[in-house]
């Protein structure tokens, strides 16, 4: 049974390369889009997701998924790139009064070329959530036994 934990952080401005919306994106599409077949393959099927992640700000918290539900090695999703390590834990994002499915989506540093993502930021997979912006709080519930929370301010 999941420990979940309920989180708060901001909505902060991504690199934008997963949804395709970076203007120096190499992948029009966007990364998920990509990396989406390679995953279903796997068994986690991300239709019914808006494929962009949000990018949240848990600071002073940092986070570190120590028991994923879902890990992919080896991905070689684009062409010329060297193939990547992905990780997913379910979670939940508050929007509107309303508690949404989404995912953690993790690439993992050590294998992610080129976007370095600091470990106070989580990106979060969900479905289309209309009127949020960067700036926004919102609230994510992630379960403990796959993502461990440390605070850096103490």
């Amino acid at each position: 049974m999941p420990t979940w934990k309920e989180l708060t952080g901001t909505i902060q401005q991504g690199h934008q390369i997963a949804s395709g919306n970076a203007t120096d994106s190499p992948y029009p599409a966007g990364s998920l889009e990509m990396q989406m077949p390679f995953f279903k393959e796997g068994g986690l099927d991300l239709g019914g997701f808006y494929l962009g992640t949000l990018n949240l700000s848990i600071v002073p918290l940092t986070f570190a998924l120590e028991n994923p539900e879902f890990t992919f090695r080896d991905v070689h999703w684009a062409p010329g790139f060297p193939p990547e390590d992905f990780s997913f834990s379910r979670c939940f994002v508050l929007h509107n009064d309303i508690w949404h499915d989404a995912l953690l989506y993790y690439p993992h540093p050590e294998t992610k070329i080129g976007h370095f993502q600091n470990a106070s930021i989580m990106e979060i997979i969900t479905t289309h959530l209309p009127q949020i912006g960067y700036g926004d709080q919102l609230t994510v519930k992630v379960d403990c036994d796959e993502v461990a929370l440390e605070n850096k301010r103490k």
